[in-house]
């Protein structure tokens, strides 16, 4: 019996237990969903905004790196640190934070918490709006009651401050302030039934309900403050207005008054309970207004008009180039160069849509179309301010594509806060700014007034919880385009989201759009998706997609592209150093064969540093812009499952670092470099040329000698070589005779580097080298110059900066300040090092002149003084620098032990 009775017990506590356990989960996680950054700020204390972004920037594996477990969250960072986040108790709710390597608030927690603020979809703790689990198993009727719901409950659980514009009736308007976000929204309360209110706010605009929680939070004031019999009393309208209806169908209403002459009613017919177009209501706003009364039309439902009559014009002219855009004039007017027929029809496709999203294949031309649609817009609906919105490495892109193309004023965002804030203010036609500015810069980006917004690489939005996707949906403006060659990868809440931005009524509420088109089991999970047809046919009309094989008819045989990219601030500096040391090399009279090894060595720095700092000194953290930029190149073409790419370049080391790229992005390739035995190579060039699922292969110079891989059709070089014959040999290996497919190659080269000044150089080359088997050439002669004679000429036209566009003001005297700085802090050091080296040497020299012997021979001295010479350069006020060439770094330090020693008496 006493068995028994203690076996039960056991058995409770057991339950208790795992209850208790079970409680605490759903609270950890309940916590976690609703973690806000003003919350997660508190959890870091004062320094909590520099955390956070300093936190943002370290590098987070999703897949090997986080976990979140039934009792905590927890994240491994690749420097080895271990962040724990879990709940203090059940009952209280607080999380509690640790890092496992410090004992304050560090940026390994700020990284912890910003991943989780960004990734809420990622790690289910949060879905897209207004979805729950199980929600597609609802009816119609049970789907609209539970987003009323969500709404009502909403409005109870948050605060707001709410202001009437008249105290002594319930049906005003109000002015309702959310405390969460600190955003004011304007109410406008005519009863309490949902379709009769308005609100300002953007979840009105779009969730179809009529109604939404600070609509609801005012009834349940004013359910508080007057008496039912003054609630049962309806608004009463004494005017005529139209408003936007906001349900479905969307579209134009009028507000009718109680009294209204019959020949008014009949010009108004049922346009109070059906909405109508822009241009229907138009016509009869005029039709009431010359008939002798006045209509009050709302500010959304006057922007609604001008838009659809505006749309109305851009249809026409769209409709025009659209139907032949092979012959049609714009073809080679509308920007400097001359546009591809299926060019000019995505540009014509966009302007008629005025938001649109062109998802064409990498490759094709998605940033001239960009720049055809804000040229085209300008022209015909006067558009005086674009923003466009990209990642940071391809912001100079952008506008060296701008001033190739148009011409037109550009400006790049740059500089601190102030010097942004007024940038986005100025009167320039295209402003250039990346993604995090937008999250650092909101208000300054919202109080500009933009006409067109275009997103590069619009799929940086496709999370909808992330901290990005929110800030940029916050933007308006009366057209918008979005580029991108993915914008649908693995969900479909990854298009939900884009094309929410282009249009946000389009696709309806989530709430019906999941319910709609996914399926999912009995737990609320998804397993597939349904009714793709239909959202094919209400995409039409803003999402256009051409592939390569669909316009491969209309593409030149080859296409060359110079992708630029941005050095790092560490790159740049290493690549003046170098540059700087080679010019000053090449300004002497005298080049002896030690200048010729010195200054082959800078220019050889200069080329590697502009892939990557750790071709130079193979240490970590490797900075390199061109990695990050040939990372976000790579996942576009390998998602087109045509693409066949031959990747080159001129080290060795180079082709490791990318190796570790396309093992992060999963991808099948192979490598041919000169240390493969030739006896290798046929079976490495056959798995490339047939084995469908290997898409790259990569190459050095000596790889791919005599090769043909007419199955490529994309040519990367990583970096440029000195020669253009060079250069076409590599291309050769794809673009050559059998190829059946246009070529596409990619130059990759870093501004600000030697890679920029040779890219016109290789230009210049090539024209010379075409002059003797170029049948077209007008050129007739060319000089053969001395071999130091032409090393000079081809020192100049590298060292010497060509023409640039005009630099922004604020980057230019920074970049200045930092190089004077860099240059000064560098004579310091070569300084000190000179005073030290003749202190410890003039000291050899007493102590051996105390010594008894001979006195130095003046001719050995003469000749070693000469010798010396040889190694010696002269400043601007004819100083000598002496440069040595020691064997290592060990070399160095032994020398600074030694004169260590000199300098420092015995004790």
């Amino acid at each position: 019996m006493v068995a028994t009775k203690t076996k039960a017990n056991t058995k409770r506590a057991s339950e208790r237990k795992k209850n208790s356990t079970e409680r605490k989960v759903n609270a950890l996680h309940q916590r976690l969903a609703r973690l806000t950054v003003h919350q997660a700020n508190q959890l870091l204390g004062e320094n909590s905004k520099t955390l956070l972004m300093a936190g943002g920037d370290l590098e987070i594996d999703p897949y090997c790196d986080v976990l979140l477990d039934d009792d905590m969250y927890r994240v491994r960072l690749p420097s080895g640190q271990t962040v724990t986040v879990t709940l203090q108790s059940a009952r209280d709710k607080h999380l509690q934070i640790d890092c496992s390597h410090c004992t304050h608030h560090c940026e390994h927690m700020g990284a912890a918490l910003s991943y989780l603020l960004e990734s809420k979809s990622d790690l289910g703790l949060a879905a897209p709006p207004d979805e729950s689990v199980a929600l597609e198993h609802l009816t119609e009727d049970e789907l609209f009651e539970r987003a009323l719901a969500e709404r009502r409950k909403r409005a109870e659980e948050e605060s707001m401050t709410v202001r009437a514009s008249k105290a002594d009736t319930p049906w005003t308007d109000y002015v309702v302030t959310s405390a969460g976000s600190g955003k004011t929204y304007r109410v406008a309360l005519r009863g309490t039934e949902p379709g009769i209110s308005y609100c300002s706010c953007p979840d009105f605009r779009t969730n179809q309900l009529g109604i939404c929680k600070h609509i609801f939070h005012v009834i349940q004031k004013i359910r508080r403050k007057f008496s039912a019999a003054q609630l049962k009393k309806p608004y009463v309208r004494k005017s005529l207005s139209v408003r936007v209806h906001y349900q479905q169908p969307f579209g134009l209403l009028f507000n009718v008054p109680e009294m209204l002459p019959p020949k008014i009613s009949s010009l108004i017919g049922n346009a109070d309970r059906i909405p109508l177009e822009g241009t229907a209501m138009m016509e009869r706003i005029q039709a009431i207004e010359e008939a002798g009364v006045s209509v009050h039309v709302y500010p959304d439902a006057e922007e609604l008009i001008h838009t659809r009559l505006l749309q109305k014009h851009l249809r026409g002219v769209s409709a025009k180039i659209r139907k032949s855009p092979a012959t049609h004039p714009l073809r080679k007017k509308l920007l400097s160069v001359e546009l591809l027929p299926y060019q000019l029809d995505g540009i014509a496709f966009a302007v008629g849509a005025g938001r649109a999203i062109l998802a064409d294949d990498m490759g094709l031309g998605k940033t001239i179309q960009g720049i055809g649609v804000a040229e085209l817009l300008a022209k015909e609906a006067d558009i005086k301010k674009v923003l466009v919105i990209c990642p940071a490495s391809l912001k100079s892109q952008w506008q060296a594509e701008i001033n190739r193309f148009c011409g037109r004023s550009s400006q790049l965002v740059m500089g601190s806060g102030s010097e942004r804030a007024k940038q986005y203010r100025e009167d320039v036609f295209f402003t250039i700014c990346n993604y995090e500015q937008v999250v650092r810069d909101l208000s300054h980006v919202e109080s500009a007034s933009w006409d067109l917004i275009i997103l590069d690489e619009g799929q940086r939005i496709k999370n909808w919880e992330s901290k990005v996707s929110k800030m940029v949906r916050c933007l308006r403006s009366p057209f918008a385009l979005v580029l991108s060659g993915t914008p649908l990868e693995n969900r479909l809440d990854d298009l939900y989201t884009i094309v929410r931005f282009v249009d946000d009524t389009r696709l309806g509420p989530a709430y019906r759009f999941f319910h709609k088109h996914r399926e999912v089991d009995d737990r609320g999970k998804p397993i597939g998706y349904k009714k793709l047809d239909e959202l094919r046919e209400a995409l039409k009309p803003i999402l256009l997609r051409r592939t390569r094989d669909e316009v491969s008819k209309q593409l030149p045989d080859r296409i060359d592209e110079v992708v630029r990219i941005r050095p790092t601030a560490e790159q740049y500096d290493v690549s003046q150093s170098q540059l700087s040391i080679a010019a000053r090399i090449a300004a002497k009279k005298f080049l002896t064969e030690m200048d010729l090894l010195r200054l082959q060595k800078s220019l050889l720095l200069a080329r590697m540093v502009a892939d990557s700092t750790y071709l130079i000194d193979e240490q970590e953290p490797e900075f390199s812009s061109k990695l990050v930029r040939l990372g976000e190149m790579l996942e576009e073409l390998i998602a087109e499952p045509t693409r066949k790419i031959v990747m080159f370049s001129e080290w060795t080391l180079m082709l490791d670092r990318i190796e570790i790229k396309l093992a992060q992005l999963g991808c099948d390739f192979v490598r041919l470099d000169g240390s493969v035995p030739q006896k290798k190579r046929p079976a490495i060039v056959s798995k490339f040329q047939n084995d469908p699922n290997c898409r790259l292969i990569l190459m050095t110079n000596a790889g791919s000698t005599g090769l043909n891989l007419q199955s490529a059709n994309t040519v990367i070089n990583v970096d440029l070589p000195w020669n253009p014959a060079v250069l076409e040999q590599r291309i050769a290996r794809a673009h050559r005779m059998g190829q059946k497919n246009p070529v596409h190659i990619y130059n990759l080269v870093t501004e600000d580097t030697i890679e920029e000044r040779l890219l016109d150089t290789l230009a210049n080359k090539q024209e010379l080298a075409n002059a003797a088997i170029d049948f077209s050439s007008e050129t007739d002669a060319v000089t053969m110059k001395s071999s130091i004679a032409n090393i000079r000429e081809k020192l100049e036209k590298i060292l010497v900066p060509a023409p640039e566009a005009p630099v922004d003001a604020s980057q230019k005297r920074r970049l200045e300040s930092q190089a004077e700085e860099i240059d000064n802090r560098r004579e310091k050091v070569s300084a000190v090092g000179g005073q030290l080296l003749a202190a410890a040497l003039q000291l050899v020299g007493e102590l051996v002149s105390t010594q008894d012997g001979p006195a130095p021979d003046t001719v050995v001295v003469s000749q070693l003084t000469n010798s010396l010479n040889e190694c010696v350069e002269r400043d601007e006020s004819g100083k000598p620098k002496l440069t040595i060439r020691l064997d290592s770094d060990e070399a160095l330090r032994s020398l600074a032990q030694t004169l260590a020693r000199l300098l420092v008496p015995s004790s």
